[in-house]
């Protein structure tokens, strides 16, 4: 990035000073006017008095400019009663027309206004009106017709409106300015709450993973290891089968847990295994039954190619269910898992006749895997039943709708 030119760097520090700046102006403003005249014997002690009551205000004009304007209406109502002379110093009036049309309230601008176009007319009555006072007090006609007059006080009056107009544009570009500053303060805080909520999805998501993932490869190897232990007293080959299935199932979950973990790798250019679809539901009955839970699968119907996104959801919904299954049922039960392929929409179910119904209605049997499961078909628009079967067992029903196919 290019640095900035010194001199809108130097413009930069100014706005950002706007105080220090008025005061520099006002100061400025002052030594010129002495320069002017105070080599001079026009001015005396009252009107150096006065021009200091009119450009003082000026340093106040952006931070308070109602009360530098109201000071500026006073010293000029006693410039008209204690000097004979139109002072230099009246730019302070124009200036502060135009600082209460930029920076003060509606109606201090409106006010500010008709002060100035009021004043306008009382100084040219005052200062180049038909008649004028000598130092004895005498009036004495200056000749100037009233269509002189209402010239010089049409000019003044056009200076004050030009004064006003330019602060409306200035009072225009600072409302663009702050409207801007809090469009960018609303869209900063919607793109954090955009990642918050992406963090928090995302989160949500990882957490089902994880758990459908360790508890079921868990399940599997809890069941693998009684089942051995108890086999093994008689059947040693059968102890042997059971530690190689033990052995594969730790395999493939950590492979997926790696796979899993891998998305939370910033730039990692690694390829995974696609996700489990409908299909692979078959190799993980079969897994589940070769840890000796008595499963078979049931579908119903003409195959649909779905999204991956409801094709991961029915097999992570069959996994989990197959772990509270091993989990809950006891021994000696038996499951079923039917696929049923409807116009609109695929349903899952998962049976089993065990007893593992009071488990899964306990205080927290509501966890993280029935949870899981009721988020993921709710993510693709479609609802999640559970809960116990007549004549006893537990019962797992989810509709995943179609939605537009591929």
């Amino acid at each position: 990035m290019e640095p900035a030119p010194p001199l809108s760097r130097f413009a930069d520090r100014l706005r950002a000073r706007p105080f220090e700046v008025d005061i520099a102006l006002a100061a400025l403003l002052g030594l010129a006017l002495l320069v002017l005249f105070g080599s001079t014997a026009s001015y005396g002690p009252a009107d150096w008095l006065l021009t200091a009551g009119l450009l003082g205000p000026l340093a106040w004009r952006r931070r308070a400019p109602v009360p530098a304007a109201a000071v500026v209406v006073v010293t000029g109502l006693a410039e008209l009663l204690l000097t004979d002379q139109f002072l230099a110093a009246n730019v302070a009036a124009p200036a502060m027309v135009y600082a209460l049309a930029a920076y003060a309230p509606r109606w201090a601008e409106r006010a500010g206004l008709a002060t100035g176009l009021l004043g306008a007319v009382l100084a040219t009555v005052r200062y180049y009106g038909p008649y004028y006072r000598d130092d004895s007090g005498v009036w004495i006609s200056t000749g100037i017709d009233p269509f002189q007059l209402a010239f010089v006080a049409g000019a003044i009056g056009v200076l004050v409106v030009a004064s006003w107009a330019m602060g409306l544009v200035k009072r225009g570009r600072l409302q663009r300015e702050a409207a801007m500053r809090e469009r960018a303060v609303l869209l900063e805080l919607e793109r954090d709450q955009e990642l918050r909520l992406a963090a928090s999805t995302e989160r949500a998501r990882i957490a089902r993973e994880m758990h459908d993932v360790v508890a079921h490869s868990l399940s599997v190897v809890i069941a693998q290891a009684d089942g051995g232990r108890y086999a093994g007293r008689a059947d040693p080959e059968a102890a042997v089968g059971a530690l190689e299935q033990i052995s594969a199932t730790g395999r493939q979950a950590l492979a997926d847990m790696r796979s899993l973990l891998g998305v939370l790798r910033e730039g990692d250019a690694q390829e995974f295994a696609p996700q489990p679809d409908v299909a692979a539901i078959g190799a993980l009955v079969e897994d589940v039954r070769r840890s000796g839970l008595d499963v078979d699968l049931v579908q119903d119907g003409e195959p649909v190619d779905l999204p991956s996104g409801p094709q991961l959801a029915a097999y992570r919904i069959v996994q989990e269910s197959l772990t509270n299954v091993l989990k809950h049922a006891g021994p000696a039960s038996r499951a079923w898992v039917r696929l049923q392929w409807r116009p609109e929409a695929l349903e899952v179910s998962v049976l089993d006749d065990g007893r593992g119904a009071a488990a899964m209605l306990a205080p927290d049997g509501d966890g993280q895997g029935v949870l899981g499961m009721r988020e993921r078909a709710q993510l693709h628009g479609g609802r999640l039943a559970v809960g116990p079967r007549h004549g006893g067992g537990f019962g797992v029903h989810a509709v995943l709708p179609y939605g537009r196919r591929r």
